[in-house]
């Protein structure tokens, strides 16, 4: 009885493991986005002047880092994956 716990158990925990990496890794046939593009889609989200663009590594993922000046005055961070 505890042998068929402990294998549904591990059968579970292998099942959630592989759902997860699954989850974090990029779309087949995904491409790069150019930081120009992505330096467009934020100003899409958030209308205003670009004050820096920076380009983070998040383990195997590339990320955008960019902060807008709004018209208001407010300073927006937005992220924009690189594979999309």
């Amino acid at each position: 009885m505890r042998t068929m716990r402990a294998l549904r158990g591990a059968s579970l925990l292998a099942s959630f493991l592989m759902s997860s990496i699954v989850a974090f890794a990029p779309p087949a046939g995904a491409r790069e986005v150019s930081v120009q593009e992505a330096v467009a889609e934020a100003q899409n989200q958030a209308a205003g002047k670009v004050l820096s663009v920076q380009t983070l590594n998040v383990g195997k993922r590339k990320i955008y880092r960019i902060k807008i000046l709004t018209p208001d005055g407010q300073v927006r961070v937005i992220q924009v994956p690189a594979e999309q």
